[in-house]
């Protein structure tokens, strides 16, 4: 979990990070994506002084202009979840964190596809798959930017028309999937696995040997199609937040 973890921090990387002992506030001005904008308690040990450090990432999040946003993974102190739930803080957003084997068997047939090198054209795919703001440009321009690790940007086309999308970090042995989308109407096609694969054969050539992602629970379609593809889940992770104007 932690190495899913730390590689997530690199290859998603938020403009601000703090800690407060073991707890990683991340902060993002340019992009509202939880992900990016949250604390993430790392140490299952490290749970004093719950009042006063949660006050103290309020007032980190109120400067940038963000909700006050906890990710609990199982690296999480038992006594923040207790005291959140005191506290009447909400849960939501539960996702998965998956990972396979990544081998030659898993991509032989995917279709070697060079990762693009125009961000920008990247960019305006995934927006228009996702039907994103197109105010989020430069925020996104500015993550993908930042990632240290070796990223190949994907996008898949028919006609002249993006279809799917994904990001494939290289990390050492680590190849990790970002930013999967498939466009609404042609889902369940084959589109999105035809992506993945040829995105994690790029990986593969590289020196990667495991696969991961992480994605919403409650996304069945998804889900499936990553288990079908040999993915497993290690752990889950979910968000809270505190009521309207309570920072307990």
């Amino acid at each position: 979990m932690r190495r899913l973890e730390a590689a997530g921090f690199r290859a998603w990387p938020a403009t601000s990070v703090h800690y407060d002992g073991a707890w990683a506030v991340r902060l993002t001005g340019g992009h509202p994506a939880r992900r990016l904008n949250s604390v993430n308690p790392l140490d299952p040990f490290d749970d004093a002084g719950l009042t006063e450090r949660i006050a103290r990432a309020a007032r980190r999040f109120a400067a940038y202009g963000r909700p006050l946003t906890f990710r609990i993974s199982p690296l999480a102190a038992p006594a923040i979840s207790a005291h959140l739930d005191a506290a009447g803080w909400s849960r939501f957003g539960e996702s998965l964190v998956m990972r396979a084997p990544l081998c030659d068997a898993m991509v032989r047939e995917a279709i070697h596809h060079i990762p693009l090198k125009d961000m920008g054209r990247f960019i305006s795919a995934a927006i228009a798959i996702r039907s994103l703001d197109p105010a989020l440009r430069p925020g996104l321009s500015e993550i993908i930017s930042s990632i240290q690790p070796q990223a190949g940007l994907f996008v898949l086309e028919e006609g002249g028309t993006p279809i799917s999308t994904a990001i494939c970090v290289h990390d050492a042995d680590l190849a990790g999937l970002f930013e999967v989308a498939t466009q609404e109407s042609q889902r369940g096609q084959g589109y999105g696995r035809r992506t993945l694969l040829s995105a994690l054969k790029w990986a593969h050539t590289h020196g990667a040997r495991e696969a991961w992602l992480q994605v919403e629970a409650d996304n069945g379609r998804a889900v499936g199609l990553y288990r079908s593809m040999g993915f497993s889940e290690v752990y889950r992770y979910h968000y809270r937040q505190p009521p309207e104007g309570d920072v307990r």
